[in-house]
């Protein structure tokens, strides 16, 4: 098995494969259509993240092998906490004064963060395989992680799309923030690993996830100028967020 330095280099090339994503949201040119389908391709991706990230923490929960449906009160005390602290956090963070509203910016600020928060526990889990170097489950993981990871794109920049500060300094930054934890996940996963890091770090990512998705989705369902152009952006909503999800779940299944 090779070293700490190769564990690196994978890691940054697993987590920032989320750049691959860059020159599509990035088109100059886009119709109110095809914004309105990406955003929703967002969210459905953001959904399969929010059941993936569940399911990871749920086999470590409720990882009690005489009984299946026990849940270990240490972890279930951590998820609990974690999820519902990072979600008041961004909702006092949001609501300071009446009548205040994230930036889009700031928006897709917290979904990276989101992505970010899952990204450090997939690198902890590859930090710890590689530790005990199973070459095997290494290479399902590491493919696993890089597809799935280009695909985070699209929720990170689906705030910016259509706006005037959809830039590549910006969205290479919030690209960093998401994908950047998947190295330090990886280091620390070398040293160190625990179910109760794994736990917490996956409660942070879905509580953030949560936070994010319930604007996204307000502003997907919003009315348009005419009803003609509401029905086509509810019909495109409905099937951009089925698309997002099921990409999510064959790139994950990959």
């Amino acid at each position: 098995m090779a070293g700490f330095p190769e564990l690196v280099a994978l890691s940054a090339v697993m987590g920032l494969s989320i750049y691959l994503s860059l020159p599509i949201v990035l088109a100059k040119s886009m119709a109110s259509r095809t914004i309105s389908l990406l955003n929703a391709v967002a969210i459905g991706i953001l959904i399969f993240l929010l059941a993936d990230v569940f399911s990871d923490a749920a086999t470590i929960i409720y990882s009690n092998t005489s009984n299946a449906y026990l849940a270990n009160p240490e972890y279930s005390a951590a998820f609990v906490l974690a999820v519902v602290a990072c979600f008041v956090i961004l909702y006092l963070s949001e609501h300071r004064s009446k009548g205040s509203t994230l930036s889009p910016r700031a928006m897709a600020l917290i979904v990276a963060a989101a992505i970010g928060f899952q990204n450090l526990t997939e690198g902890l889990v590859f930090g710890a395989t590689w530790a005990v170097g199973i070459t095997g489950l290494l290479t399902v993981i590491f493919l696993g992680f890089f597809l799935q990871n280009v695909t985070e794109g699209f929720p990170i920049a689906a705030p910016l799309i259509g706006k005037n500060d959809r830039a590549i300094g910006v969205l290479a930054i919030l690209f960093l923030v998401g994908g950047l934890p998947t190295v330090l996940g990886g280091a620390i996963g070398y040293f160190y690993n625990s179910p109760l890091l794994d736990v917490t770090f996956d409660a942070l990512a879905i509580g953030a996830i949560l936070y994010c998705i319930l604007p996204m989705l307000r502003a997907s369902f919003r009315p348009e100028s005419s009803p003609e152009a509401s029905y086509l952006k509810q019909r495109l909503t409905y099937i951009g967020i089925l698309i997002g999800f099921v990409l999510g779940f064959l790139v994950n299944a990959i």
